[in-house]
């Protein structure tokens, strides 16, 4: 498990560290703030806990070594990072032809929508039954985890767009820089995802702990709802 801790530590300290000294050497430090808060706030995201839960208990039903794990894990992780950064790069080209004063309402609308669907508990996740016999026919392998990434990156889209439209939107007028600060988002997006495959004792612990931020999707929708209503206020105020 040390090993897996220091991996672990070195992802975590690689996207907040270097996420927060480029958005300093290119003078957004006031920008950190919502940075971290719309980053985190699509991370710890309900619909990903589910789709990770499903993909965590289809490894698990194969019996794969630990070794093996931590490859499809990681080819997994790889798919959904490159899946939202190409997916963040079409947002900046559509968000980059409206008022960047947009992106308080959008900020706004979404935060209502995550506080409403949070407290009537109802679920985001779009194709569940069909992630699921998919996680389970695809064989364990790194194709195998990477395929399965790129298709649970559409899955996943309806549940968590709105911060990311907030983001893409923000950023979209700072040209070749939103390349940079979209590659950093997406660092922390994926980082849950890091956390559940290296810091779980066992392939069981991962589940539970999956199953339990899943239980709590009402909470987290509500705070990240909150969060998002704040951030809009900002931009409204800021732009």
């Amino acid at each position: 498990m040390k090993t897996e801790f220091k991996y672990l530590l070195l992802i975590i300290l690689l996207s907040f560290g270097l996420s927060s000294i480029t958005l300093s050497l290119i003078h957004l430090q006031s920008f950190i703030p919502q940075f971290f808060t719309l980053a985190i706030v699509d991370s710890v995201n309900p619909c990903t806990f589910v789709v990770y839960t499903i993909f965590l208990i289809a490894l698990s039903v194969k019996g794969l070594p630990k070794r093996a794990l931590y490859t499809v894990g990681l080819a997994f992780i790889f798919a959904v990072y490159a899946s939202y950064y190409t997916l963040g790069i079409g947002l900046i080209i559509l968000t980059g032809k409206i008022p960047t004063s947009w992106a308080g309402y959008l900020a706004i609308g979404f935060g209502a929508y995550e506080i409403i669907t949070g407290l009537l508990e109802k679920s985001r996740t779009v194709g569940k039954g069909r992630l699921r016999k998919l996680a389970f026919s695809t064989e364990a392998t790194i194709v195998g985890g990477l395929i399965l990434g790129f298709t649970v990156s559409t899955t996943l889209l309806p549940c968590s767009m709105g911060p990311y439209i907030v983001f893409n939107t923000i950023i979209s007028k700072m040209k070749a820089l939103a390349y940079l600060l979209l590659a950093l988002y997406n660092l922390i997006f994926v980082l849950p995802l890091f956390i559940i495959l290296f810091a779980m004792g066992s392939l069981s612990e991962s589940k539970e702990f999956s199953r339990a931020m899943v239980r709590h999707s009402r909470e987290l929708s509500v705070i990240a709802g909150i969060l998002l209503i704040g951030i809009g206020i900002w931009v409204l105020f800021k732009f």
